[in-house]
């Protein structure tokens, strides 16, 4: 079924250099015709921007003159971009021809759905694949110790995740968003929080889209590949500033959204997470102390925020407490008519790092 709506794709490049001039491609290659491309570039310095000037009479381009974080930057793309509905993405994804129409065609199942996620599977900086095909994520779930993970990450990819599913959320790296569901759960004008800068903003989106009583829905028909950089395992590798951070939003997101019977039910799982974490600040990760800093010195408008989600809040305990499990959560959705086999086919690498579009 043709639509018509207008998508607009928002992204945020810092650095990016690497990896954006094949992303726009794959972007501008998409077989749905009514899209706009906002990108906006937090003062990269390693040429990103000589890369974005090939694409200004096909993209929107902003350029800021300091790095205001991810999450700030998307809002800026997002307040700037017209579409009905927003594809916010990550530098470093690659799409199929069809992911933008088959994210579209999902969205329309049901006027509850908010966010959009597809299948996305590793690839390699490079843009080579793996040597056995992995998956990326087919959504989010939160665990009962807060940690919010990809479902199917680092497993191999099979054939399963076949089915259309209700998940708790979608990883920003791809996700669409409802323009109205964008306007309904913001808070003080912000969608995605600027607080949190980087890491978990797409997680904080998904709990209070939850809470506000939005649907996710996985389609197994919109794929992409996606340059994963960080991992649960991979922590130490990381630069300082995106472990404070983590650090940070962890407790960030879960003063603004836990509710009683959540926190209840999950006590002694979050009450384990947090001495673990608080612990790894105090003996070895001594520059994430800076977390509990920031969290003090800003304690009052987190807590403004919470209660402004709260007195807004449309569901049950018990439906939000359902969702925090050790495995990844799903319902069945229904799925839509039948279209050509051909026609969602997963595009097949020509060569390492190459794929027919």
């Amino acid at each position: 079924m043709p639509y018509n709506d207008l998508v607009s794709i928002t992204l945020v490049t810092f650095n990016s250099g690497r990896f954006i001039k094949r992303c726009l491609e794959s972007v501008l290659a998409q077989r749905y015709p009514h899209k706009e491309v906002v990108v906006v570039d937090n003062a990269s310095t390693d040429g990103t921007r000589d890369i974005l000037d090939q694409f200004e009479d096909r993209c929107r381009l902003y350029y800021n003159d300091r790095n205001a974080g991810f999450a700030a930057a998307q809002n800026q793309a997002i307040k700037l971009s017209r579409g009905d509905w927003v594809l916010a993405l990550n530098p470093d994804m690659l799409l199929m021809p069809n992911f933008i129409e088959a994210l579209l065609e999902a969205g329309h199942m049901d006027p509850q759905v908010g966010s959009v996620c597809g299948k996305l599977l590793t690839m390699r900086p490079s843009f080579a694949l793996p040597d056995r095909p992995l998956v990326d994520s087919t959504g989010i779930y939160f665990t009962p110790m807060l940690r919010h993970l990809d479902r199917g990450s680092q497993e191999e990819d099979n054939g399963h995740f076949l089915n259309f599913e209700y998940v708790f959320g979608a990883t920003a790296a791809a996700a669409l968003y409802r323009r109205e569901m964008i306007q309904d759960v913001s808070v003080e004008g912000e969608f995605f929080d600027s607080d949190f800068f980087t890491y978990r903003e797409d997680a904080d989106v998904a709990w209070r889209a939850q809470l506000l009583g939005w649907k996710c829905l996985y389609t197994p028909r919109a794929r992409g590949y996606h340059v994963r950089s960080v991992l649960p395992g991979n922590r130490r590798a990381l630069p300082p500033h995106i472990n404070m951070h983590s650090v940070k939003n962890r407790f960030l997101m879960r003063v603004k959204n836990i509710t009683s019977g959540v926190y209840r039910r999950n006590f002694f799982s979050i009450t384990l997470r947090d001495i673990v974490v608080v612990s790894c600040c105090l003996l070895r990760e001594h520059h994430s102390l800076k977390a509990f800093w920031f969290l003090a010195k800003n304690w009052r408008r987190v807590l403004a925020k919470r209660r402004e989600i709260m007195k807004r809040r449309r569901v049950e305990d018990g439906y939000m407490a359902n969702w925090f499990r050790y495995e990844p959560v799903s319902l069945p959705a229904p799925a839509p008519p039948a279209q050509s086999p051909a026609r969602y086919r997963a595009a097949a690498p020509t060569q390492a790092g190459q794929f027919e579009y």
